[in-house]
């Protein structure tokens, strides 16, 4: 249990890395199912997986936006994503708590379902993530709007790929560049002057970020 519960209406970031630092993404495909996961499983009911499943086999042309507004599915959020990425051993997300207990049930889903389809498909057992997911309360807007930017911008923060073109974070829905509708981007969006003024504001903390990874890297030589 943790010394704390988390509370509805709060704002967290949420984070976990593989065991031993491992990638807990090895390919497009392992990226893809994580992202479905947290698509259709984001849920009060359970079963939406399995439903998924049956539908693609009978139309596998769909996608996962025709999926759920054909089933109704995801009527009873656990949480609001706000933002998100994946990074190959590591994931951030900025989460608001719905339901009771809702962050905590939507992370044991989608780690529990992620990590049993891994070890299948890379024929091993065990952990994937390195114990219980971290969790830090956002207590203000000015921290809330510094951490959307963080997260949506983390695989440039750690010099992966440009997040205007990384597919696995939220920065191109943020931009209108994606056609995902994961997150709940007006929370954030509103407090700027549209898209390009957050964009502006999302470049001035990037920077200031790799700095501070640059001068600890520094600190540690």
């Amino acid at each position: 249990m943790r010394k704390t519960e988390l509370a509805n209406g709060e704002y967290y970031h949420i984070f976990n890395r593989g065991v031993d630092k491992r990638k807990i993404f090895q390919d497009s495909g392992d990226f893809w199912r994580f992202w479905s996961s947290m698509n259709l499983l984001n849920d009060k009911e359970d079963g939406l997986m399995l439903d998924w499943r049956n539908y693609k086999r009978d139309k596998p042309a769909a996608d996962l936006k025709t999926f759920r507004q054909e089933s109704g599915s995801c009527q009873k959020p656990l949480v609001e994503i706000i933002a998100y990425c994946l990074n190959p051993n590591h994931f951030h997300f900025i989460l608001r708590q719905l339901q009771k207990n809702g962050v905590m049930r939507f992370m044991h889903k989608i780690g529990t379902s992620y990590a049993n389809y891994f070890n299948a498909k890379y024929d091993r057992s065990g952990a994937l993530f390195q114990g219980r997911f971290k969790s830090v309360h956002i207590k203000s807007t000015s921290r809330l709007l510094y951490l959307s930017a963080y997260v949506n911008c983390n695989s440039e923060v750690h010099r992966i790929a440009k997040a205007l073109n990384y597919r696995w974070c939220s920065f191109p829905e943020y931009m209108g560049k994606s056609k995902n509708s994961l997150c709940r981007k007006k929370v954030i969006i509103s407090h700027f002057n549209g898209a390009k003024d957050y964009q502006e504001f999302a470049k001035g903390n990037i920077l200031h970020a790799k700095q501070k990874k640059d001068d600890e890297k520094t600190l540690l030589e």
